[in-house]
């Protein structure tokens, strides 16, 4: 019997995963597909951060960079073990934008988005610690304001875990291969390792991200690509670069910003560029001209140079933007947009643009115009429910860590802390009973351990090594090319398939 859903939504990114959980939470039969791993494409390649967008101020968005900072404060409440705050500093360049523009940006930045829970912009002193023998001497001042960091690739994980916790079905390696119409539903064609099956369902939200314009093609026999513009954002880790918890965020002659964000204890991230892709979209990689213009964009600013040597990893994702004809891939649009098409029969909702920090809005506002053409039960549930792991009294991690440190006494502190920022109260299910690091099955390298591992496959999708050591953590930046292998094997040997359909 072909199973019958309320909702497919089509890719496992953020916004999909964030669709799927706010319709499932409001009752709704919901299947989630996403042709590879959940966050293995746009959604894991972004700057990691939870932030209003500064920049966006110079572009007039001000009802994104009000909506973003709204949002910065409820994912801070229902995720403070994946996202926490961050203080930036950004040196006046006196080549470029003016202090005083600087400075009423950052008060507005303060102000726009209503009561805040972190401190606000102030100026900072360069020719002191910890700035001074980091950056150039010319940069003698600047601003410092306050934005979050997210694990994003988390972010994902936790949200379609809580779409299942709430009745979805979540499909990882299951591409949507073929949509065909009729009045009243779809019939989609999935395909997967085991071959191919097909689905109805009411009506179709497709968050593919870069891939919008397939699945459109799929279902309605032509995409849009006057609505799409696609852009490649490379980043580039280095050694770590500076002292403190602080990061950097560099101005660039073009009016660009690059970021400099200390990056897994031992790293400096620097990121990212606004480059026109035309390229295959399952194997994006940074160019050598990006490579070059991250470089020369912290040189610019650190007293040592950044070089290509440096360089101990890099990521690319490309951006599916709504096309709004602006000059520069830098000044396009990072807001959301929907294309609602009903002609023909079942619903068909599209989804453009949009970012990490607005995802639980977008998704609202998904189903809110999706509920202009289909009945859908329920009101918007989501800003005040934590994500799996985030339910922490207070929202205070240190907390939760310190009473962790106290039950768990046999856990080494840095072991702790990393798999508390990863898991939150989730960590109970990989250490409760056990009594030693022995009970935790067999040693991989650094702190990971095979309860772990098989705590991610069973609960948090993961199927390869990649889905372990580069979406659900960074341990390939830390663990050697021999216990890497190790992983591979374990997960080839031990991972569970794919959920059946519900």
């Amino acid at each position: 019997m072909t199973p019958i859903y309320d909702l497919l939504v089509v890719g496992g990114g953020i916004n999909g995963a964030g669709i799927a959980r706010d319709a499932a939470g409001r009752g709704m039969k919901v299947l989630l597909v996403e042709k590879d791993d959940l966050a293995s494409h746009t959604s894991s390649a972004s700057t990691k951060l939870v932030h209003g967008g500064l920049r966006y101020l110079e572009h007039y968005e001000f009802r994104l960079v009000s909506e973003s900072l709204r949002e910065r404060e409820v994912l801070l409440r229902n995720a403070p073990h994946i996202i926490w705050p961050l203080r930036f500093v950004m040196p006046h360049e006196p080549s470029m934008r003016p202090k005083w523009m600087l400075r009423a940006g950052l008060a507005l930045y303060d102000r726009i988005g209503g009561r805040m829970s972190l401190p606000k912009s102030h100026a900072v002193d360069l020719r002191q610690a910890p700035h001074r023998g980091v950056l150039q001497d010319r940069l003698t001042s600047g601003f410092e304001y306050s934005d979050c960091w997210v694990e994003d690739s988390r972010l994902v994980v936790v949200t379609a875990m809580d779409a299942e916790a709430r009745g979805a079905t979540v499909l990882t390696r299951s591409e949507c291969v073929a949509l065909g119409r009729t009045a009243d539903h779809w019939n989609a064609t999935l395909r997967d390792s085991s071959g191919e099956r097909v689905v109805t369902a009411r009506a179709v939200i497709n968050a593919a991200g870069p891939f919008v314009d397939t699945v459109a093609k799929r279902a309605l026999g032509q995409g849009t690509p006057a609505h799409l513009r696609l852009v490649k954002g490379s980043h580039i880790i280095v050694s770590r670069r500076f002292p403190g918890e602080h990061a950097y965020i560099f101005q660039q002659p073009d009016g660009r910003i690059v970021f400099a964000i200390p990056y897994e204890r031992d790293f400096t991230l620097i990121g990212t560029t606004d480059m026109l892709y035309e390229g295959n979209l399952d194997t994006v990689e940074i160019s050598e001209e990006e490579t070059a213009y991250l470089c020369e964009a912290a040189s610019r600013y650190f007293v040592s140079a950044v070089t290509r040597e440096e360089i101990v990893s890099t990521y690319s994702g490309v951006r599916p933007l709504y096309e709004d004809n602006a000059a520069s891939n830098s000044t396009v649009t990072r807001d959301y947009v929907f294309e609602l098409e009903t002609d023909g029969g079942a619903p068909i909702l599209s989804v453009y643009g949009g970012k990490i920090t607005t995802y639980r809005k977008l998704s609202e506002h998904a189903l809110e115009k999706l509920g202009k053409v289909m009945t859908i039960e329920g009101q918007p549930w989501t800003a005040h429910a934590p994500l799996p792991g985030g339910e922490i009294g207070d929202a205070s991690f240190a907390a939760f860590l310190w009473g962790s440190s106290e039950h768990y006494e046999w856990v080494p502190p840095e072991m702790l802390f990393r798999l508390g920022r990863a898991y939150g109260t989730r960590l109970a299910e990989i250490l409760d009973g056990a009594e030693n690091l022995a009970d935790l099955g067999e040693h991989f390298g650094g702190d990971l351990y095979e309860a772990e591992l098989r705590y991610l496959a069973q609960r948090e999708y993961a199927r390869t090594g990649d889905d372990v050591l580069w979406r659900r953590s960074k341990l390939g930046l830390h663990l050697p090319a021999a216990a890497i292998d190790r992983v591979g094997e374990w997960m080839a040997d031990n991972a569970t398939a794919a959920a059946d359909f519900a």
